[in-house]
Order: C-alpha cells, then sequence, then structure tokens
C-alpha cells in the first residue's frame, strides 16, 4: 500500500504544501488539533521549506503497533519537499519507510545507536524529540545530539509538560532535572559575554544564539554565540566594578 502513497501525497503537497496545518491534520499528526505545534513550527521553519534539510525525528507514534503512527512523517515530508526524513523509536515501525523517509529502531538512551544513526543521515538539520518525554531521557539525548546537529540548526523537544508530574517537579520549578528546569538553566549562557570576573563559557554557551519557550515546546537554535561585548566599558576599580567615563553620562 506504501508504495503508491505517492498517488495521495502529490496532490497533498500541490493544494496544502505551505500550510503544515492542514498538512498535520490531513496525515493524523497531533502536532495540530491534539497539540498547537504546528503554528510555531510555520513561523520558525517556513524560511527552510524549500531548502536539502536532514530531519529527524524521535518517536514515531502508535506505541508498539508496527503499523500506526508515521503521521508526522508523512507531514514533514510533505512540508519540506526536497528533506530526507528520519524516523526513530524503540519499536519496529519499518513498515513506514517509505520515499524519503528512513526509520531507525533503537532507543533515545542508547548514545551508541544514536552516533550510528547521524553517521548514516549526516548532521541533521531539525531534530524533533517527541520520545519517551521522560525527563532524564529527554536531558541526556539533548546533551548528546546537540552537538552533532548541524551549525543553524534547530532542535525540539515536545510535550514538555511531564516536567511538572509527579516524577518530575511540580514544586521545584526550576529544578534542572526536568525537561523545563533544564533548559531554563542555559537561558542565562544565551549573554555568558556579560558576565563579569572569570568565567569559562561551556558547549552550549558557545552554540546556543536563541531559546523559545512555547505551551509545552521548547525551539533550541544551534550557531555561534560570541557577538561581542559591552563589559569593555566597565573596570575593577578599588571598590568593585566601575562605570568607565564614556559611561558616565549614559
Amino acid at each position: 500500500m506504501s508504495r503508491f502513497r505517492w498517488l495521495f501525497d502529490l496532490p497533498v503537497r500541490l493544494f496544502l504544501g505551505r500550510n503544515l496545518k492542514a498538512l498535520a491534520t490531513v496525515y493524523s499528526s497531533d502536532k495540530w488539533n491534539t497539540h498547537w505545534y504546528a503554528q510555531h513550527y510555520e513561523a520558525h521553519f517556513r524560511s527552510l521549506r524549500k531548502k536539502r534539510l536532514t530531519v529527524l525525528e524521535i518517536g514515531i507514534g502508535g506505541y508498539d503497533d508496527p503499523k500506526l503512527g508515521g503521521g508526522s512523517l508523512r507531514m514533514w515530508r510533505a512540508w519540506f519537499p526536497k528533506a530526507r526524513i528520519y524516523g526513530i523509536d524503540i519499536a519496529d515501525k519499518s513498515a513506514h519507510a517509505e520515499r524519503r523517509i528512513s526509520i531507525h529502531q533503537g532507543s533515545q538512551t542508547n548514545t551508541a545507536f544514536l552516533r550510528s544513526v547521524v553517521e548514516k543521515t549526516g548532521r541533521p538539520d531539525l531534530i524533533i524529540d517527541d520520545g519517551s518525554h521522560r525527563n532524564i531521557d529527554v536531558i541526556g539525548t539533548f546533551r548528546f545530539l546537540f552537538p552533532l546537529l548541524a551549525d543553524d540548526g534547530y532542535y525540539v523537544v515536545e510535550d514538555t509538560q511531564t516536567s511538572y508530574w509527579p516524577d518530575g517537579s511540580v514544586s521545584e520549578r526550576n529544578n534542572p532535572a526536568t525537561t523545563m528546569g533544564f533548559f531554563k538553566s542555559l537561558v542565562d549562557g544565551l549573554n555568558w559575554e556579560e558576565y563579569f570576573g572569570e568565567y569559562e563559557p561551556n558547549e552550549f554557551d558557545l552554540q546556543i544564539t536563541a531559546i523559545f519557550f512555547y505551551h509545552n515546546l521548547v525551539i533550541i537554535r544551534k550557531g555561534d554565540n560570541r557577538e561581542g561585548s559591552n563589559n569593555r566599558l566597565w573596570h575593577a576599580g578599588a571598590e568593585g566594578w566601575v562605570r568607565s567615563p564614556e559611561l558616565q553620562n549614559r
């Protein structure tokens, strides 16, 4: 059946190809109508639509049923007409392998498996974590895969509501052991060049140029986060940091 799916895809792409919300609906992806992520993806990724991308999505859907799921992979394929789409799932989802869609079976917590996938796909331009949603898994996967993301790429984490579930941290909302707490802890790193005193930036400080928070969704942009600083206009005085003369009237 899947070999003839292109007969269905052609008119869908022709009439709905620019509307990600409609594509999510047609392909039964929960990124619209259940969750409301498609509107944010359209805003952030519209300029990438016609580029030759490598898209890696963790979590294909349908739980253990080998035939269920795959809607998001087909949605991405229709919206990114020149992209190669790769899906990862812990269950056997090989039935969803189609034109421009490749499937890999394994756990997102297995770094050897993840590395082997990236060695085959090349550095992804877009990674979407729609996998286990367990805080420890999400954070561990990000720590491993973000350095392998292409420059100027995007890393997406969906369904961050698990940060507030009983196995998350409802009362300690800045707990870095939760998904939301972890990504909030990276926000100050956007401005690491503005810190006073001795500070050695880590790889996230140097490579994260933007973090966007939406309802149950986080989008991280990768790039060179070394723009320079105005700290040179301050100097260490006898009683601490003081503004240099050119700042006195500001």
